[in-house]
């Protein structure tokens, strides 16, 4: 008892001084990277790079299981996009709702027969769809059998004809200059080659659209999709741009990505064996360069260029969350190798480490540490002054770091200008550790639960549909 009693009080203090050092030290990385690219960014014409003939040929790949709600406007929205050379695949995983219907009819889609490469293994395709409407001549729309985001990825992967892929969720609504921004590292004189990029993700609940196209910015009105707003403006804003300083970043988020066509492929494309596949796949392209001691870039635009809808309950919630840790244990056991291992230089000796110990482990500590603190409550031996100290400390710089993402956000990018917006985020951060984030670490511990009874399935996510102001019929793209 004696032993737990020192591993609660003073294991808990050294974890928590370690995790809020690094948490300052990546932030200050993080400052130094938003000045250096608003300074850039400032210098760079979009509309040039959006009309020239010689801007990289890009295929967005949108993977749409059981989308009905929302897959329309989505479509939309990815044809309206400002850029040249562009092919839009969306491939439809084997969908039990209306998906494929609501396609065929809304973009007058009929089979086509097309040279399918199958250079990387998928479940069987049964068709692909090509509109006869030529203003949408840049849609591709592949109809097959069910094997999972990866799988469908895997398929868009060989169907694709350009060098860049931009894997996006055919539930998400895309900022107008978004592909122009994505892509423009791949086109940056440096002596490193770039193998991926990724942008910011936002929220989308409460906003408006029109066609496809964000009108209105709005700060979700429901708690729990605005304690998703700001996790996101602290994992985005803070935490990416500060490991794309230091060329360290293991993921990319799987709602708003691009990749170079051939190293994806050279690596393996994605592996459908896990359920962190976005994640997975960066590390083993990371791999894949340092393995052949070839110079690379993983790049990070943190802009706000995609919009998603996040889940309004805590049943949809428990379940993205809970794939999300299986995601990344499978992801960090498979490339275990990096761990602490020099060839790899800052992948192996600071991003992996910081990934396993204060990504992985923290909510096992934080759940343990709670049962510990029951069972020296019961037992009378919590050191009440120390146990009050560390507890507001926590919670004290837990706020401060959410308050500094925020003025983050209204120094850079500023999307919530409405009036009560900034007060709206405080309060939400204010109350986030008792209402949201312990939500958060019981889903990860179910996550690490079912990773053990060996349940992979993916979990459906239950969308109820875009905000969308009055449309006008027969819009096109």
């Amino acid at each position: 008892m004696a032993f737990l009693n020192y591993l609660f009080h003073y294991g808990m203090l050294w974890y928590a001084v370690s995790m809020l050092g690094c948490y300052i030290f990546l932030s200050s990385l993080a400052v130094i990277e938003a000045v250096r690219y608003l300074r850039r960014s400032r210098l760079t014409n979009y509309n040039l790079l959006a009309s020239s003939p010689y801007a990289p040929a890009v295929s967005i790949l949108a993977p749409a299981y059981n989308e009905g709600a929302n897959i329309i406007e989505n479509v939309r929205s990815l044809l309206s996009i400002y850029y040249n050379n562009l092919e839009l695949i969306v491939i439809n995983d084997g969908s039990k709702d209306d998906s494929m219907a609501k396609l065929i009819a809304a973009y007058d889609l009929e089979p086509v027969q097309i040279n399918y490469h199958q250079q990387l293994a998928t479940k069987r395709v049964k068709a692909v769809y090509k509109s006869k409407n030529p203003v949408y001549n840049k849609l591709l729309v592949i109809d097959k059998e069910n094997g999972g985001k990866a799988d469908a990825l895997n398929a868009g992967i060989n169907l694709a004809k350009n060098q860049y892929l931009v894997c996006i969720d055919v539930d998400c609504i895309l900022e107008q200059d978004a592909l122009l921004k994505l892509v423009k590292p791949f086109m940056d004189d440096t002596d490193k080659k770039v193998i991926a990029t990724g942008g910011v993700v936002r929220i989308a609940n409460s906003c408006v659209f029109k066609n496809g196209k964000l009108m209105d910015v709005n700060l979700p009105k429901d708690y729990l999709p605005r304690a998703q707003a700001l996790e996101y403006i602290r994992a985005f804003l803070l935490g990416r741009m500060a490991w794309s300083n230091l060329n360290g970043l293991l993921l990319i988020s799987g709602a708003f990505g691009a990749f170079d066509r051939q190293v994806a492929i050279d690596a393996g494309g994605y592996d459908h064996k896990t359920v962190g596949e976005d994640m997975e796949l960066v590390v083993r392209m990371r791999r894949y360069m340092a393995d052949r001691k070839i110079p690379y870039k993983v790049a990070f635009i943190p802009d706000p260029l995609c919009w998603t809808e996040a889940p309004a309950s805590y049943k949809i919630l428990g379940r993205q969350r809970n794939r999300w840790m299986r995601g990344t244990i499978e992801t960090l056991n498979m490339h275990r190798k990096l761990f602490l291992n020099p060839k790899y230089g800052v992948l192996g000796l600071m991003s992996y480490p910081y990934w396993l110990f204060y990504e992985l482990l923290a909510p096992v500590i934080e759940f343990t540490g709670f049962v510990l603190f029951l069972i020296l409550a019961f037992a009378g031996l919590i050191n009440w002054s120390f146990f009050l100290v560390l507890t507001a400390f926590i919670l004290l710089f837990g706020w401060l770091f959410s308050t500094f993402a925020i003025l983050m956000e209204v120094v850079t990018f500023n999307q919530y200008r409405k009036r009560g917006d900034l007060g709206k985020l405080i309060l939400t951060a204010l109350a986030e550790p008792f209402l949201f984030h312990p939500f958060i670490v019981w889903s990860s511990i179910k996550g690490i639960v079912d990773l053990l009874r060996k349940k992979n399935a993916w979990g459906e996510m239950t969308r109820q549909g875009f905000n969308t102001a009055a449309q006008t019929p027969n819009v096109q793209p």
